[in-house]
């Protein structure tokens, strides 16, 4: 059976006053009703924005088209500071002239305003939500304030309390308003927790430069240095020294009543598994929750060899809320 013929639409929504945020939606073309089961809002984490991560087509397709191509209305968004979103004033600046720009309050203010224009737009009260990393912490602390406008809540690869060195945690180096990271860098951040032997084989031939290709784009002021970067804020490494580092939570997992799904894979070292394993007994008050772990992936599954496996497991516990 051939895949639907999907349409996709942008826009750009306000958020603060002087910030507007870039909006991707995607859904087959002759879907005609909407409901909350089957609309999705996904949200980015740290370093790269959302369009270029979840609407990446490897393979001829993208995470993005795959939940559309399942009879979904499917949204992402670039939170300011990333992508084709609003950046911040400090962002032209050196960025050690400046504090660490778009903490989490910041993002997830962000985050509402687009789902307070898909619920409009679609004549809903609620939709899914589905974070990476740090936009984990963006949709969970989400949801915990806005209970009634989610359905299902979706969490690849939360960070939790850390116990382990972070990757873009400087320690007690000062933290500027951004960071900037070369592909070079982000290969062997994204490579970290892959067993030696496996390496060579993990990323299938082409995608890390289809990848970087396309994140590096993002950022057309970056692209210019030598060698090229993609800058970042920093808000969210200000956060992890505050919160995650300091042993304080961000938000109150109990304060989640959504049906939960943790998914990531046993090799990330960014947010390793001890952290959703220490999460996941605290949401106390999600009904059906589950927890899984996937063999042979990274934080970056979801452009790895193994993305199959998660897009199913996310699928399943999508398709289960629609059924």
């Amino acid at each position: 059976m051939s895949a639907p013929q999907l349409v996709t639409e942008e826009m750009m929504v306000p958020s603060d006053p002087g910030i507007e945020i870039y909006v991707r939606n995607k859904r087959p073309a002759d879907m005609t009703s909407f409901t909350p089961e089957r609309t999705l809002l996904y949200v980015h984490g740290s370093t790269y924005p959302a369009h270029s991560m979840f609407d990446l087509p490897l393979g001829s397709q993208s995470w993005m088209e795959y939940i559309a191509s399942h009879g979904y209305d499917v949204y992402c968004l670039d939170v300011r500071g990333y992508g084709r979103s609003t950046r911040p004033k400090e962002m032209n600046d050196k960025p050690e002239a400046n504090a660490p720009v778009v903490r989490t309050p910041q993002a997830v203010k962000d985050v509402g305003s687009v789902v307070d224009m898909i619920l409009k737009r679609r004549k809903l009260t609620r939709l899914n939500l589905l974070g990476w990393s740090w936009g984990c912490a963006q949709m969970a602390t989400y949801t915990t304030q806005n209970p009634d406008k989610v359905a299902r809540l979706m969490l690849y690869a939360p960070s939790w309390l850390r116990t382990t060195p972070s990757h873009i945690h400087g320690g007690s180096d000062p933290i500027g308003a951004y960071r900037t990271v070369t592909t070079e860098q982000a290969k062997a951040r994204w490579l970290a927790g892959v067993p030696n032997h496996k390496k060579a084989d993990h990323i299938p031939a082409g995608w890390f430069e289809q990848w970087s290709k396309a994140n590096w784009a993002t950022d057309p002021v970056g692209a210019k240095q030598n060698p090229p970067v993609i800058r970042a804020p920093n808000g969210t490494v200000q956060d992890t020294a505050e919160f995650w580092l300091a042993g304080k939570p961000m938000y109150d997992p109990a304060k989640i009543t959504a049906p939960t799904l943790i998914v990531l894979g046993e090799w990330d070292s960014d947010t390793p598994p001890y952290m959703s394993q220490t999460l996941f007994p605290l949401l106390v008050n999600s009904p059906g929750k589950r927890f899984v772990m996937l063999a042979e992936g990274t934080h970056h599954m979801m452009i790895e060899r193994s993305r199959g496996a998660l897009f199913a497991a996310v699928q399943a516990f999508l398709d289960e809320g629609a059924a």
